[in-house]
């Protein structure tokens, strides 16, 4: 029998979920498949509407806010030689760049540095591994997102967290040195955050320390040509950013920096 539109088949049409006008809904919605999930950050962040039933129910979020502040200083409070270790979370295992997080996370764990990272795959992954097959203390703070991401193995202490402004916290306040490999956005938000609260005085000035010459090579020489040119810089600040392809070298410029009481030594800086 030839088909015609009366006896065709019909297929059902996919439903695609609305746009959530208030909290309530949008945890109904976050549980259909096709959604997009919703998270703290996420509901925290969007700007409230008119018609919004829980545009008062912010400032009661502070509660559950400030749960993560105190459950992320109990459970970091030993943590007193950190080192945070940034950067991208697509690295296979098999780059060039993991092993070297893996050996620089390895160095540093033996020379007595508690290893931070976000948990993750890639870089965080080897730089936990590094410590962890070193018998050390490997740390994952890691983050609650939109699509699922799996802390890695190789964690001695895992933290999880719903909202990035205290994760990032946690980096700042238990770190004394931060190791930035090569990365994208959030790799890119870590590196000039600290370089923003070290530039202001806001924390202590310790070393940053840029891994993969080639890779940085391009930015590093934008805020000389650009940023300094124009003034909105000063030739101090990039002294804050030491540029290495080794990981001998980057744990001798935490341990140098470390031992001398987080003052950067003299002749360091991105030529370094």
């Amino acid at each position: 029998m030839a088909k015609t539109e009366a006896n065709k088949p019909k297929t059902k049409k996919k439903k695609t979920p609305g746009e959530p006008h208030t909290v309530a809904e949008a945890k109904v919605l976050e549980k259909e498949p096709e959604y997009w999930q919703l998270t703290d950050d996420e509901v925290l962040l969007r700007s409230p509407e008119p018609e919004d039933e829980y545009k008062t129910s912010d400032s009661w979020r502070v509660f559950r806010i400030m749960g993560e502040f105190v459950g992320g200083f109990d459970d970091l409070a030993t943590i007193t030689r950190g080192v945070s270790i940034f950067g991208s979370a697509r690295t296979d295992e098999d780059a060039e760049m993991y092993e070297a997080a893996r050996e620089t996370a390895r160095l540093l764990a033996e020379a007595g540095f508690e290893i931070i990272t976000g948990g993750g795959p890639g870089i965080m992954e080897a730089a936990n591994r590094g410590a962890f097959e070193a018998g050390k203390v490997s740390v994952g703070c890691n983050i609650e997102l939109p699509f699922e991401q799996a802390p890695n193995p190789y964690q001695t202490k895992s933290l999880s967290f719903k909202y990035f402004f205290v994760r990032k916290t946690m980096f700042i306040k238990y770190s004394n040195a931060y190791i930035i490999f090569p990365g994208g956005f959030g790799t890119m938000d870590e590196l000039f955050e600290a370089l923003t609260l070290i530039q202001t005085r806001k924390i202590r000035n310790f070393p940053v320390v840029m891994f993969g010459s080639q890779y940085w090579r391009g930015l590093l020489a934008w805020l000389t040509s650009m940023m300094l040119n124009e003034g909105n810089i000063n030739p101090e600040d990039l002294g804050l950013i030491h540029l290495t392809d080794s990981p001998n070298d980057a744990v001798d410029f935490v341990v140098k920096t470390f031992n001398a009481g987080a003052s950067v030594p003299a002749g360091s800086g991105i030529e370094s």
